[in-house]
């Protein structure tokens, strides 16, 4: 017999069913249900499979076949299939005893006094062993030629950028960026979690439209958007499109919106510019309106590694918070060394950057009109695109395509190559194309000459 202590339980609870909203008490009902369900679901399954015999078992076993750890690459994937490069780096080269002309970015710049008095490589992070002059002297070096109060090296140009990100923006945040984004900025904002936003490549409209409705949404919730921060990520020149970014509009979107730029100069540090200082030097803008400026050093500097320049208090906040900085071995003392040098030839001789923009214009008109290829990109940029005018209808015949005409120009000792993008990976995938990079070291001959293999080689893969 229940006693008075459980009787009260027992009215309480009929009291509190009765109280209940009915969509409670459904939702409930439907719990219940389905967690019976799962149960005698379960049940059924481990029956079905104590029915089967030890025979039966084997003969299982036997047909099951593990997926590969990785999918299948056929053999004649490009990343198998690479050229084999010998001799000093140069604007020519030497493949398979075979002296080219190579179509890539090449400074030479002298490291051998410092590998006599460093070595070849630290084992450790300068931040946690010891502080290296060399990697000082070229932070301070980068940070005097950019104009910022300070500058930090990465010992791999990829992960620069990739690291700044997800070191400011975190989750919650929201980043507009272009679509033509290059990969590092990609993987940047897949570690940061961030609430990420997508405008058309360059268009200004579309951004403005995405600023516009974030504002919106942050009025529907003040106290949410007082903590949310908002930034811009844009290449200065764009890897994927040879086009450079309408800065001086973005400038004015920043201001308007309260929003943080983000600059992303791997192409244009070096290029642009009366003194090659990159974007902001090309259109006139402030350095200080840009918050946070990156690069790698494995284009204009010729060496390896990137750095990020910009306030102190910015930068310093990288040397704690930046993951490719603080989970890496530092820079080889050779390289920082090698940058240096590559600094001091820019300084000494700033016509270099006028008469690149000159080679860039030359072999951008030269390559025009071709039948069956367009030319993507400006005039201006030293690295550009050819397309195919119209695609095959499918990516792998417009690869092949595009290959015979790289193979067939190799063969005439002109060195291009095809863009590589990691397909599965991008987030808008470029279409295929070639690449072709101009360096102020090729002469207007050599030049013409590659011009007029590339028009020759394309129309007899191409007609």
């Amino acid at each position: 017999m229940a006693t008075a202590t459980e009787q009260w339980v027992l009215v309480e609870m009929v009291q509190a069913l009765y109280e209940a909203p009915a969509y409670h008490l459904i939702l409930e009902g439907i719990l219940i249900l389905w967690i019976i369900r799962l149960l005698f679901s379960k049940t059924y399954k481990l029956q079905e499979r104590s029915d089967l015999t030890v025979k039966e078992k084997e003969e299982l076993i036997e047909e099951w076949q593990p997926e590969p750890l990785v999918p299948p690459v056929p053999k004649d994937h490009p990343a198998l299939n690479y050229n084999i490069v010998s001799g000093p780096p140069s604007h020519k080269t030497v493949r398979e005893w075979k002296r080219i002309i190579i179509l890539v970015t090449l400074i030479k710049g002298s490291s051998l006094a410092s590998l006599k008095k460093y070595g070849v490589g630290l084992f450790n992070h300068l931040t946690f062993l010891t502080e290296i002059d060399v990697h000082l002297d070229l932070e301070e070096r980068l940070a005097k030629f950019m104009k910022t109060e300070e500058a930090i090296i990465y010992s791999y140009g990829f992960a620069t950028i990739a690291s700044a990100i997800p070191a400011y923006s975190k989750r919650g945040d929201i980043v507009f960026v272009d679509r033509a984004a290059c990969f590092a900025i990609q993987k940047g904002l897949q570690a940061s979690r961030s609430d990420i936003k997508l405008f058309k490549h360059n268009d200004m409209a579309d951004l403005e439209r995405l600023l516009k409705e974030q504002e919106i949404e942050d009025q529907k919730n003040p106290r949410k958007a007082r903590v949310t921060r908002r930034f811009i990520v844009v290449e200065g020149l764009y890897m994927n499109t040879g086009t450079i970014c309408p800065l001086p509009e973005l400038v004015k979107l920043k201001y308007k919106y309260k929003a943080r730029i983000f600059l992303e100069e791997s192409l244009s540090f070096g290029v642009l510019g009366e003194h090659g200082r990159g974007v902001t030097e090309h259109y006139g803008i402030n350095i200080d309106d840009i918050d946070l400026i990156s690069a790698n050093m494995e284009n204009a500097l010729a060496s390896i590694g990137g750095f990020c320049c910009g306030r102190s208090f910015v930068i310093d906040h990288q040397r704690l918070s930046g993951q490719g900085y603080c989970f890496s071995a530092s820079l080889p003392p050779l390289l920082a060394a090698a940058a240096i040098e590559a600094l001091n030839i820019m300084e000494e001789n700033p016509g270099i950057f006028a008469v690149l923009k000159e080679k860039c214009g030359q072999i951008h008109k030269a390559l025009q009109g071709i039948s069956g290829l367009k030319v993507v990109g400006e005039s201006l940029s030293p690295a550009f695109h050819l397309q195919l005018e119209e695609s095959t209808g499918s990516r792998e015949q417009d690869v092949r395509l595009l290959q015979e005409i790289v193979d067939q120009c190799m063969n005439r000792s002109i060195a291009l190559t095809q863009a590589r993008y990691l397909e599965k990976e991008e987030k808008c995938l470029p279409p295929p194309s070639i690449r072709v990079v101009v360096t102020v070291e090729q002469t207007e001959e050599e030049l013409e000459r590659a011009a007029s293999t590339i028009k020759e080689v394309a129309q007899a893969v191409l007609l």
